[in-house]
């Protein structure tokens, strides 16, 4: 079997761009440092992968919180029916880079009086 030297070199490009893409979109690099608290009422839930979404009315504005994969909000003990629409929540996390993106990656969560620690070694101290 012979591979020509392009196909090769644009398989491997197209696989470096996916999986910077995924790192990307999985990890830290695109939130602030620091904590970042936000309180509002849940518009939507998607419970799925990636990782499950909530979108969060604050004061008329609409907010994506992010959380961790299915697995890791699930063990924090947020599941898919533990919260619904129309429900307050607050969520404190790591806001988007982008000052103008109302986006954050929660790594806690407070429902009901009920705190789950969706990172919970990223939890600020108390």
């Amino acid at each position: 079997m012979i591979f020509s030297l392009r196909a090769v070199s644009a398989t491997c490009a197209g696989t470096i761009l996916i999986s910077t893409a995924a790192l990307a979109h999985h990890g830290w690099s695109w939130t602030q440092d620091g904590f970042f608290e936000l309180t509002g009422t849940i518009t939507a839930i998607t419970y799925a992968n990636p990782h499950p979404t909530l979108d969060v009315n604050v004061e008329g504005e609409s907010w994506r919180v992010e959380l961790a994969t299915l697995r890791a909000t699930a063990n924090a003990g947020f599941m898919e029916d533990t919260a619904a629409v129309g429900d307050d929540v607050t969520a404190i996390g790591n806001r988007s880079r982008e000052e103008t993106e109302p986006r954050m990656k929660a790594v806690r969560l407070v429902h009901k009086g009920e705190t789950y620690d969706i990172y919970p070694n990223r939890v600020p101290e108390n």
